[in-house]
């Protein structure tokens, strides 16, 4: 029966006051009657606009008619035919700007909570299928995928599905990327990212960790190796600075170091080997999600004050509407137009506290965003005793500069096709951060898909 709702079936979750204490996970996922539910309030328009949201096109209104028959694995088969990652893209996608802006029921209302219902399926898949994917019949072909993250694992899957041979570089000790190191267990519990890493393993993909391209191996020695094209995902993993007086104090961390601290080496944990000081006030200088990531897992580490601090208003702040308001709920204190000038250290050079200036919105910069500007005589003082930079990251250098021929803009990001992912260099190709600088998962995704279909054609061409 339709659900003619103009609000969309809450997600339960942990009150706030119990999960800033702790790395579970906030939401808790839809039950089977409000995933249904849910799916009633799908309309199944003939067009399909949410479709055209999607970066990796995924079949919505398909998928969402067989949660209406409570056909959950039909259900996960449909999206598992267009997404590698999905019970990821349930978690960390921003739906709000893709899928769900596409969505009728959002014009009288709020958009059917496409999302939340690619979560549940997944979730149900994983909890009651264990049967292991079916390993493609192999085509004889071989290629290297560079970095394991979103981009790399999309296009190793869409690769090995059709028959190649796929063998994936991974710098760390574990596959996933960002997945693993930059997005907090509370948001994305990493058991859920292995079970997708297992998956593509499942399939036949080769996963290489702790393996460098560009100081272990190179891209030159990857084709001499054997492998016919070679798909870069290396993510844009260096961390980006102020240059303000009193960044290289004790206890400023890049937002980037921080969080590879806490998620992948576990630095929350007694006994850490890579430990965090407990720090009792925190500024967390950016608006993104990544800034938002870093500010509540400051407060789960203890800290009595958390802030973000942000040049703009809350208005222009780039992060998720969803984790801005659960940063609010927990604790986090937003400092808006406010711009951090000088880091303040005491006489062991440990941070002591930021001086910062007031700023006010000026006329819209190329972005279309209003510039901010510091407002006269505005100056004050913050005491923390730690701060985070989360203002962007950029791509390592290190593939460009042992790669012949290989083009990167004047940010350091490799040039590339926008539709093949095709670089300069033959048989290349790249996609996800490391074109594009730091975006959303479901981007890289959608350029790792990309990839693997014109890396089929540039193969298939050859021979």
């Amino acid at each position: 029966m339709a659900n003619m709702s103009l609000k969309k079936n809450e997600m339960p979750s942990q009150a706030p006051d119990v999960r800033n204490k702790n790395f579970k996970e906030v939401t808790l996922g839809y039950t089977p009657e409000q995933a249904v539910d849910e799916a009633n309030r799908c309309l199944n328009c003939k067009n399909k606009p949410c479709v055209g949201g999607c970066p990796v096109a995924i079949d919505i209104p398909e998928f969402i008619s067989k949660v209406k028959e409570s056909d959950f694995e039909g259900a996960y088969q449909i999206i598992a035919k267009s997404s590698s990652l999905p019970a990821v893209c349930g978690r960390v996608c921003p739906q709000e700007t893709q899928c769900e802006s596409k969505c009728v029921r959002g014009i009288k209302g709020e958009p059917v909570a496409i999302g939340r219902l690619e979560r549940f399926v997944s979730d149900w898949h994983n909890a009651n299928v264990n049967a292991s994917p079916e390993v493609p019949t192999s085509n004889g072909h071989r290629v290297a995928v560079v970095g394991a993250g979103p981009a790399g694992l999309t296009c190793a899957g869409d690769l090995a599905k059709m028959g190649y041979k796929v063998t994936v570089f991974e710098a760390l000790h574990l596959a996933g990327g960002v997945l693993v190191y930059g997005i907090p267990e509370f948001r994305l519990p990493k058991a859920i990212v292995q079970k997708e890493v297992d998956s593509l393993k499942a399939m036949g993909v080769e996963i290489e960790t702790n393996m460098v391209i560009g100081k272990v191996e190179t891209v030159d020695e990857l084709f001499e190796e054997g492998f016919e094209a070679v798909f870069i995902g290396s993510g844009a993993g260096l961390p980006r600075f102020m240059g303000i007086p009193g960044e290289s104090l004790k206890g400023v961390y890049s937002a980037n170091e921080f969080l590879t601290r806490v998620n992948l080496m576990k630095a929350y944990r007694e006994g850490s080997d890579t430990p965090i000081k407990k720090n009792t006030n925190v500024a967390v200088v950016g608006g993104g999600n990544v800034a938002m990531d870093a500010a509540r897992s400051a407060l789960r580490l203890g800290a009595e004050k958390v802030y973000i601090v942000y040049r703009r208003g809350m208005e222009e702040l780039p992060a998720r509407k969803e984790e801005i308001e659960h940063a609010e709920e927990e604790g986090v204190i937003f400092k808006t137009l406010t711009n951090p000038v000088e880091v303040l250290g005491d006489e062991n050079g440990f941070v002591k506290g930021i001086k910062c200036v007031e700023m006010e919105l000026g006329e819209p910069d190329d972005s279309g965003r209003r510039r901010p500007v510091v407002k006269p005589d505005s100056e004050f003082v913050i005491d923390v005793d730690c701060m985070i930079m989360s203002i962007g990251t950029s791509p390592n250098p290190l593939i460009k500069s042992t790669t012949e021929g290989l083009d990167t803009n004047r940010h350091g990001c490799i040039v590339a096709d926008e539709a093949t992912g095709a670089t300069s260099r033959e048989g290349v190709f790249a996609g996800g951060d490391a074109v594009t600088g730091a975006a959303t998962v479901i981007l890289a995704m959608g350029a790792g898909k990309d990839a693997a279909k014109a890396i089929d054609e540039y193969i298939k061409s050859k021979n």
